[in-house]
């Protein structure tokens, strides 16, 4: 059922005194918009077989925001009325000053639509997800004596976006998202490891609470933990690195990705600014940005500024032949807008982000490729990151890695972090696999203090001479 509180926009704003208002607020500048949204989520925690989290939350706003050259004003506010817009338009024109500027063409219309409107929170009772969290806790205790934590979560978030923009034309989007993690610890002779599992995307609650989807998620996350505890010290050098597909494509998004945004290479602080059209990466390799694919965590029909998302190419067969782009960014730089200018909520200006971004597959076969090291590592699961765009050097730490000796995968690995730069580990990969895969849905991806869901993906591939951080060989 529809909350009460959120009521169609349009009772809220009258929309020719609104259009008004964004007209005075954008007069001489290059673009603007009034960015509408509201949002409701649900996050519910089971740890330790008691509910440690139950958050229910609601909200609604509005940004105006008015864009000169490479200035922009902008202004929020929680109260959708003429009066406050009336104040976020006064402010906003302080940034822009008088202008001069010719308004920028509008976003083209699109009617694709990606994922239902379907409202996640209406999918199941709130007795009904209390219950599954538990019965999760009781069937990974079930399965296997050494368990001796569960940690269940289960949360779904139903945002609606409205734009209006100064020639009068009004863009929407109802965008669902549904996510089921579990985490699990297990105990062997005093030694405690964990593992974890899961992931979702823009669809309702009922696939992920299907007893066949979530017994899967316990049994990877336990096989994980239970990987783990028999995990040696890593070694540390430089080695050979194969990553498995899917997940592993994280550390494309960090160390790659983000310094393919377009707002890095306007302002020339990307490690691959001033290289289009220039070999950045091995032949073979090439790397999409694609908010089309239906129903994927990252995806969007349309950007936050209205622009239809699109499936854009950002290195082939190893060449550099383009960048993510926003509006500002696009016609500064004297190119077309892809769709990709995203915000966090309607707090936060819109600035070129990722949606689900990946390498397409190879030839190699991916147990070729592992069977073919000499000496090296097989990481098929990461943790967290961290990357520095100005150089594209970038640290992973790994949560499941293998050690790999003439072409067999022996020891798990502990404390296993990658070590290298962006623009090298392109360069050095030897081998791609057929089996590209995207992640199970479970990206978030922070850029200036706003954070947006992402989707990732690779297939198997083989990096010659990575540095591997870890104990003494």
């Amino acid at each position: 059922m529809r909350d009460d509180r959120f009521r169609p926009f349009e009772t809220l704003l009258d929309e020719t005194a609104a259009l008004t208002i964004l007209r005075d607020a954008v007069a001489g500048a290059d673009d603007g918009e009034i960015f509408l949204e509201r949002r409701r989520s649900e996050v519910l925690v089971l740890d330790d077989g008691r509910i440690r989290t139950a958050s229910y939350d609601a909200s609604e706003g509005f940004g105006l925001r008015a864009v000169r050259g490479e200035v922009a004003g902008y202004a929020h506010s929680t109260e959708i009325s003429e009066a406050s817009l009336r104040r976020a338009a006064e402010t906003a024109r302080l940034a822009v000053g008088a202008g001069g500027g010719v308004l920028a063409p509008p976003p083209a219309g699109t009617n694709r639509r990606l994922y239902s409107d379907a409202d996640p929170l209406a999918d199941a009772a709130f007795a009904a997800r209390i219950d599954l969290l538990r019965e999760i806790d009781a069937f990974a205790r079930a399965l296997d004596p050494r368990v001796v934590q569960v940690t269940a979560s289960l949360s779904a978030t139903h945002q609606e976006i409205e734009i209006l923009r100064p020639e009068g034309i009004r863009l929407a989007d109802v965008r669902p998202m549904a996510r089921l993690n579990v985490a699990v610890i297990v105990e062997r002779a005093g030694r405690r490891e964990t593992g974890s599992a899961g992931g979702g995307g823009r669809y309702g609650l009922a696939g992920l609470m299907d007893r066949g989807h979530w017994e899967g998620v316990v049994r990877e996350a336990l096989r994980i933990a239970a990987v783990n505890l028999d995990a040696v010290a890593a070694p540390a050098g430089v080695l050979d690195v194969a990553l498995g597909p899917g997940w592993p494509g994280i550390l494309l998004h960090e160390a790659v990705g983000h310094g393919l945004e377009g707002d890095f290479n306007r302002k020339k602080t990307s490690a691959f600014a001033g290289l289009m059209g220039q070999r950045v990466a091995a032949p073979g390799v090439t790397v999409l940005d694609d908010g089309t694919i239906p129903d994927r965590r990252g995806s969007i029909s349309i950007d936050d500024e209205g622009t239809p998302s699109a499936r854009n190419v950002l290195i082939e067969d190893g060449i550099l032949v383009g960048y993510m782009q926003d509006r500002q960014n696009a016609r500064l730089m004297g190119v077309a807008p892809t769709g990709n200018g995203r915000r966090e909520s309607h707090a936060h200006i819109p600035m070129p982000r990722m949606t689900n971004t990946y390498m397409l597959a190879g030839k190699d076969d991916p147990a070729g490729i592992v069977a073919g090291m000499r000496d090296g590592i097989w990481a098929v699961g990461f943790g967290g990151g961290q990357v520095d765009i100005t150089n594209g050097k970038f640290v992973f730490s790994c949560t499941e890695a293998y050690r790999v000796r003439n072409g067999r995968v022996e020891e798990p690995l502990k404390g296993a972090t990658l070590i290298g730069d962006g623009a090298t580990a392109l360069r050095h990969i030897r081998a791609i696999g057929t089996d590209m895969a995207l992640d199970p849905g479970m990206g978030n991806c922070g850029k200036a203090g706003q954070w947006v869901p992402v989707g990732v993906g690779q297939p198997t591939l083989l990096i010659g001479g990575l540095t591997v951080g870890g104990s003494a060989a």
